[in-house]
């Protein structure tokens, strides 16, 4: 079951979306207004699926100031995602003792995207950091307003410099 996004007909953040968790709980991103979010397309069967680790160790590092991450399984690459909800979940908490919130499977790009991946990828809802999804990992900067700040390609390990300081500075705004 994938996610749905809000009643209203014009998103203009992240937070206006409604998505499942990886548990089938309806979850409004509106409840993280306040937080800074990483938002990654993740997937099980990748070469860069060690990046769980250091996107746990980043989590881990900044919750206590108001950030967190959003992993949304997808199966757009390569099948390296085919595994249901609770087998990707057991593989999140088994293989990486993943903590961070992580959603039932979706689609990041194609005729079947997510209506909150059409958002992150579309030039007219997201100029600047829009474009579509290249692979598995691709992380998007969200700031407390859910306003997106930063978009950062598969191959930029989560504990990058680059990373590490674009979170920091969006979590002193």
């Amino acid at each position: 079951m994938q996610g749905q996004p809000s009643s209203r007909q014009n998103q203009t953040s992240v937070l206006d979306f409604t998505m499942t968790t990886i548990d089938e709980k309806t979850v409004p991103l509106s409840t993280y207004k306040g937080k800074v979010l990483l938002l990654v397309n993740v997937a099980s069967r990748c070469g860069y699926t060690p990046q769980y680790k250091n996107l746990e160790a980043l989590y881990e590092k900044y919750k206590a100031k108001g950030f967190t991450v959003l992993g949304f399984p997808a199966n757009n690459f390569g099948a390296q995602e085919p595994g249901t909800n609770v087998e990707i979940k057991q593989f999140c908490t088994s293989r990486y003792n993943v903590t961070f919130d992580v959603f039932a499977k979706i689609s990041v790009k194609g005729d079947d995207q997510h209506p909150l991946y059409r958002f992150l990828t579309s030039e007219k809802t997201n100029p600047g950091y829009s474009g579509p999804i290249k692979w598995n990992f691709q992380k998007f900067l969200v700031g407390r307003d859910g306003k997106v700040v930063g978009r950062f390609d598969s191959g930029v390990d989560p504990l990058s410099a680059e990373i590490v300081q674009a979170v920091e500075a969006a979590l002193a705004r």
